[in-house]
C-alpha cells in the first residue's frame, strides 16, 4: 500500500521505519493532528516515510546540516517513484475493499483472528494496572525481566482521571495506539482479565474498511517534509525554529545521548506537543548529575531524569553505560589495539575527538587504524605498515579475553539499559499533564536491540 521501505533502506532500518511510523500515524489520527516533528532526524529515513505513506507534515530536526542535505536530496528521489506507487497502491486498495465487501470475511483476517483477540484482552488489562513488562532485552540470554511501578495516588490520577466516561475514553486511547503495535509488543501478567466484550465480525470487517478508506484519502493528497537544522537542548524554544507550529507530535528513532532525555523534556513543556514516542540509543553518551560531583549541577542532565533517582543521588558511571552498548568483540579488539598504538607511538591519553564507526568502513586492521588516525588528525606517514601488524600480532593472543568481557556485557546491559528506560519513565510518570504513559517493545530484538520505546500522551484538555 505505498512505498515499500525495504527498497530504500537496509532491512534493520526498513522494519524500524515501517513499524514505527504506523504507530505514529495511529497516535496522530486519535489525536487530530497532522504535524510530527522527527528529533535527530539524520537521513530523513522516517521522516520521509511519515509524510509519503501517512500524509503527515513533517519537521525533521538534526544538529548536522550534512545529514538534512543529504535528507533533502534522498526525499526530492523519492518523490519521483512516489506517484507510481500511488497508482499501484489505489489498485490495491480498490482490490481489497471489494473483498471486505463480501458476506464472509476474507481468509488471512480468519489467521489473524486469535492473534488481534488477544493483543485487545492485553491492552485491556494494560489499562487497569500501574505495570511495565520488560522483555527479551537480549534474547540469546534466556531470561526476562519485570518491572512493576508503584506510583502515588497523585501519579495514578495522572493516569485515569474523574469520571467513568474518562476511563472508558482512555481505555479506547490506549486500545486504539496499541493495535499498530505488533501482537506480542505489550505482555500482560496480571492474574486476571477484563471481560470486555469483543467486537463482532461485522465490526471487524468496519473498522478495516474504515481504515482502508482513511488510507486511501491520504493517499491523493499532498505529502510534505521538511528537514531542518538546528542543535536541540532541553531548553530549546521550537517556535524559533518551526514558525507554524501547531498541535502536533514528537518523534524520535534511536536519538543518541541527552537527546533522548531532552525529547521528553520538551514534551512535557510545550503545549503544543500532544504525544511523544521516543527510542534512545548510546547510552554511554548521556551526561550524568551526579558522575563527576566537582561539575557544575544547574545544566540539565541526560540521567537521572525522575525526582526519585535525583533524591538518591545515583550515578551509573560510564563503564556501566558502556556495557549497556553492545558492539562486536573484534571491533572492541580493533579499537583497544589502536588505543595503545596512539598512546605509545604519538603519546596521546586523551583526545576531543572520536573515530565513531570506522570499523564498519574499514577492510582490515591497517585500514583501520590509518582511518582512525587520520579523524583523530595524527600523522600516519611514520607508522609503516610492518609496525601496525606487529601490534595486531602482540595482542592477538588476547582476544578470548576479550570475547568472554563482551560476554559478561551482554549479560549485564539489560540491567543498564533497563534502569534508564524506566527513569525516563518515571520521569513522565510524574508529570502532572500525562495522560498516559508505557513503555513498549516496538522492534524485533533480533533486528534491531535497541527497540523499546517511550510513549505518552497528554491529556486531552491540556493546551
Amino acid at each position: 500500500m505505498g512505498i515499500k521501505p525495504d527498497e530504500f533502506m537496509n532491512n534493520k532500518k526498513s522494519h524500524e521505519v515501517q513499524v514505527m511510523s504506523e504507530l505514529v500515524d495511529s497516535i496522530a489520527n486519535y489525536c487530530g493532528i497532522k504535524q510530527v516533528i522527527d528529533i535527530g532526524s539524520g537521513k530523513g529515513y522516517l521522516s520521509s516515510f511519515l509524510s509519503m505513506q501517512y500524509n503527515l507534515k513533517v519537521y525533521g530536526i538534526d544538529s548536522s546540516s550534512s545529514n538534512t542535505n543529504g535528507a533533502h536530496e534522498r526525499n526530492r528521489k523519492l518523490k519521483k517513484h512516489w506517484r507510481a506507487y500511488q497508482s499501484r497502491g489505489k489498485e490495491t486498495l480498490k482490490r481489497q475493499s471489494l473483498e471486505m465487501g463480501n458476506d464472509r470475511p476474507v481468509e488471512n483476517e480468519i489467521n489473524c483472528k486469535t492473534n488481534n483477540e488477544e493483543l485487545l484482552n492485553n491492552a485491556n488489562s494494560l489499562q487497569n494496572q500501574d505495570q511495565v513488562i520488560i522483555q527479551d532485552l537480549v534474547p540469546s540470554c534466556g531470561f526476562t525481566e519485570m518491572a512493576t511501578l508503584k506510583t502515588s495516588t497523585e501519579t495514578e490520577a495522572g493516569f485515569v482521571t474523574g469520571t467513568q466516561s474518562h476511563e472508558t475514553k482512555l481505555s479506547e486511547e490506549v486500545l486504539d495506539i496499541l493495535n499498530a503495535l505488533p501482537v506480542d509488543a505489550v505482555e500482560d501478567f496480571s492474574s486476571s482479565h477484563c471481560n470486555c466484550g469483543e467486537p463482532c465480525e461485522e465490526e471487524k470487517v468496519q473498522r478495516k474498511m474504515t481504515s482502508l478508506k482513511t488510507k486511501a484519502g491520504k493517499s491523493s493528497e499532498s505529502n510534505l517534509y521538511f528537514p531542518l537544522t538546528s542543535c536541540i537542548t532541553a531548553e530549546t524554544e521550537l517556535n524559533d525554529i518551526i514558525t507554524d507550529l501547531e498541535d502536533c507530535m514528537m518523534v524520535g528513532l534511536h536519538t543518541c545521548g541527552d537527546l533522548a532525555a531532552n525529547t521528553l523534556r520538551i514534551f512535557t513543556a510545550k503545549p503544543e506537543i500532544k504525544a511523544v514516542c521516543s527510542v534512545g540509543c548510546c547510552y554511554h553518551l548521556l551526561s550524568e548529575q551526579f558522575e563527576n560531583p566537582e561539575e557544575c549541577h544547574d545544566q540539565v542532565w541526560g540521567f537521572p531524569m525522575c525526582q526519585y533517582l535525583k533524591d538518591k543521588g545515583w550515578c551509573c558511571g560510564r563503564n556501566a553505560r558502556m556495557s549497556a552498548c553492545l558492539l562486536p568483540t573484534e571491533s572492541l579488539f580493533y579499537r583497544a589495539v589502536l588505543q595503545v598504538i596512539i598512546e605509545e607511538i604519538y603519546g596521546v591519553t586523551k583526545s576531543d575527538r572520536h573515530v565513531g564507526k570506522t570499523f564498519s568502513k574499514s577492510s582490515s586492521f591497517i585500514d583501520y587504524v590509518r582511518r582512525s588516525l587520520k579523524k583523530l588528525e595524527l600523522d600516519d606517514s611514520k607508522l609503516p605498515d610492518s609496525c601496525i601488524m606487529d601490534y595486531y600480532e602482540k595482542y592477538k593472543h588476547r582476544m578470548n579475553e576479550l570475547e568472554a568481557f563482551n560476554m559478561l556485557k551482554v549479560v549485564l546491559a539489560p540491567c543498564i539499559e533497563v534502569l534508564i528506560l524506566l527513569d525516563r519513565l518515571c520521569y513522565l510518570k510524574e508529570q502532572e499533564n500525562i495522560a498516559w504513559s508505557g513503555l513498549v517493545k516496538l522492534f524485533d530484538p533480533v533486528k534491531s536491540p535497541r527497540c523499546y520505546a517511550v510513549i505518552a500522551l497528554k491529556h486531552q484538555s491540556c493546551s
